[in-house]
């Protein structure tokens, strides 16, 4: 028994050896990349399709350059520390036209850039929410206050909806706001009234407004 006490106590030791080497041996790069998947695995671990497809695609640290943005939205935002830029395609509330920006997150804000406009600024200390569907599509909602500063909630498709969710919600530090929702979820158009969107499994993958007048996501 005292052997089998030793044997285990010994196995434990040596495995925590192991870790803290392991730890140390780790480059400051990797390390960012565990604490990112951790939270990446917190949010969506058994709720969104495409998880564990994404385990092994690292994430990159962004996927444009700051110098890749106008110099007038640089100007706009200066003082602040760009930490994540990424092409998007945000779809207006009303018409649900499908429009090529960018997504740019610094310390503090959310700006989805058109060029050289900035169309929209979310601080993070009034972000509402962060909504995903379950299924395979790249829709993010971003939920914001109502108040005369924003127009309504932003509805963006990312490419690299894993990254990039996980990205906001770190830098917002809002990890508990990230919803993965069934079938629909609801939006602020602007001016009181709101929009729906549903989800649905296709052939083919397409955004498109319905007879309803609502966003479907196939």
């Amino acid at each position: 028994g005292f052997l089998m006490q030793t044997s285990e106590m010994l196995q434990k030791i040596c495995t925590r050896n192991l870790v803290r080497k392991y730890c140390r041996g780790l480059t400051a790069e990797r390390k960012v990349q565990l604490q990112q998947k951790v939270v990446t695995s917190a949010v969506f671990s058994g709720k969104k399709e495409g998880y564990l497809e994404s385990l092994s695609q690292p994430f990159l640290e962004t996927r444009l350059k700051e110098n890749d943005l106008n110099p007038k939205v640089l100007q706009l935002i200066r003082g602040e520390n760009i930490k994540y830029v990424t092409p998007v395609i945000k779809y207006d509330r009303n018409g649900f036209k499908a429009r090529e920006r960018l997504l740019v997150l610094t310390q503090s804000s959310a700006y989805v850039v058109e060029m050289a406009k900035i169309k929209q600024k979310i601080e993070y200390s009034t972000l509402k929410g962060i909504s995903t569907s379950n299924l395979s599509d790249g829709i993010v909602v971003i939920h914001v206050p109502e108040d005369n500063k924003q127009k309504g909630d932003v509805i963006l498709q990312c490419e690299h909806i894993f990254e990039t969710v996980t990205k906001l919600c770190i830098l917002a530090n809002k990890q508990s706001l990230v919803k993965v929702v069934k079938g629909s979820l609801r939006f602020r158009v602007g001016s009181g009234k709101e929009g729906t969107m549903v989800f649905s499994v296709g052939p083919e993958p397409q955004v498109f407004k319905d007879k309803t007048g609502q966003l479907t996501v196939v």
